[in-house]
């Protein structure tokens, strides 16, 4: 009873200009006229007669068994009466309900806002994409929503958006090497851009490790740009790292898009593909709230080798290609650190020259023909 009271109270139609007064007028007439029948009446001298007449034919056992059943039925027609009455302010209700929904409370129907289908988590990426993210409301960050504007505001958290596949033998090698190898390279990718020390410019000790240290052009490389970084040695080219005196990353949340596959390698091995774009936001630490975000998209492929076969190190990765593309950094800086653009600050580094892109697009191969020269961006 409570939730017809509730329902009918909330569409009270008469003040509702999407149904007309004739309608309502013509509603409320109907209805009582329908009461008005239905409703016990006083009778008349004749029936008055004819009852008491059939009452001592009843008492002389005159009447047959079961002659009051007439009334029963009548009065089983009365309630029918009053559920048709029932029935017609019912129908108004749902008529009211399915003009103007948002009368009922919450979301009965399953409709949804389009704010919330715009803010809700976007599906695991499968397969590549194959056009950019539509545009967003322009949006200015702030301290309390760094995402705000961007459309990896509805991209996964962190290490929540880099999914491992579901291992399987492949290549000749079994199905934990394989598992093995997916699991090392998130290791790599969570160590080398989400970890909090690397972000602040630490040394990248757990990513390092990961690297198969028989593979001096790249683990070696590597140590070389950390310790000494210049045009030819740049950590940037596998860590993500801004310099904790002039940056630091708003809140504790990096936002995450990609996705991981693997399949048998030309080594006799399990070949791995990772494709993830990193977006992170920040603020200066000279006091200003001017939020700002880089935009970071990482292509690694990554191998484990049969070692009766190959000359590797058993349990570490062997690196067959990587690349990146840095968005809203400062171009031709080579301290080892990520430069952010902000609006209120003299940028950093010569001012770009190169084509406009937009960094939320992974549908865009990174291919080693593509124009890298120093660019704008379209949106951060």
């Amino acid at each position: 009873m409570n939730g017809l009271s509730q329902a009918l109270e909330l569409t009270h139609v008469s003040e509702d200009p999407k149904i007309p007064d004739d309608v309502w007028e013509r509603f409320a007439r109907d209805s009582e006229r329908d009461i008005r029948d239905s409703a016990p009446k006083e009778p008349s001298a004749r029936a008055r007669e004819v009852t008491e007449r059939l009452r001592r034919q009843e008492a002389r056992g005159e009447l047959p068994e079961g002659w009051r059943a007439g009334p029963a039925r009548q009065q089983k027609k009365s309630r029918r009466g009053l559920w048709g009455v029932l029935g017609v302010a019912v129908a108004v209700v749902v008529a009211v309900v399915a003009v103007k929904p948002s009368l009922v409370p919450g979301d009965p129907f399953g409709r949804g806002t389009s704010s919330e289908a715009a803010s809700s988590p976007l599906p695991e990426e499968t397969a590549a994409p194959t056009a950019a993210p539509s545009a967003e409301a322009p949006e200015i960050p702030t301290l309390d929503d760094p995402f705000a504007g961007s459309p990896a505001k509805r991209w996964a958290d962190g290490t929540a958006g880099i999914a491992v596949p579901e291992a399987k033998a492949v290549g000749g090698l079994s199905k934990a090497k394989a598992e093995q190898a997916l699991e090392l390279t998130r290791k790599l990718l969570v160590e080398s851009n989400l970890a909090p020390g690397t972000l602040r410019g630490e040394r990248p000790t757990a990513a390092l490790d990961v690297l198969d240290p028989v593979q001096k052009e790249v683990r070696g490389l590597m140590e070389t740009a950390l310790r000494k970084p210049d045009r030819k040695h740049d950590p940037l080219w596998m860590f993500s790292r801004f310099d904790p005196k002039q940056v630091r990353l708003v809140g504790d949340v990096v936002k995450t898009r990609g996705r991981m596959t693997f399949k048998a390698g030309d080594h006799a091995s399990v070949a791995v593909h990772a494709d993830y774009t990193f977006v992170y936001p920040v603020v200066q630490t000279n006091g200003s709230t001017e939020v700002t975000r880089t935009i970071i998209r990482r292509v690694l492929d990554v191998e484990i080798s049969d070692p009766a076969k190959y000359q590797v190190t058993p349990g570490k990765l062997t690196v067959v290609n990587w690349d990146q593309d840095i968005n809203n950094s400062a171009c031709d800086v080579y301290d080892g650190y990520l430069h952010p653009d902000f609006a209120s600050s003299e940028p950093t580094g010569p001012a770009p020259s190169g084509p406009t892109k937009d960094p939320y697009d992974r549908s865009r191969p990174l291919g080693p023909n593509r124009d890298e020269s120093c660019g704008t961006v379209s949106r951060v």
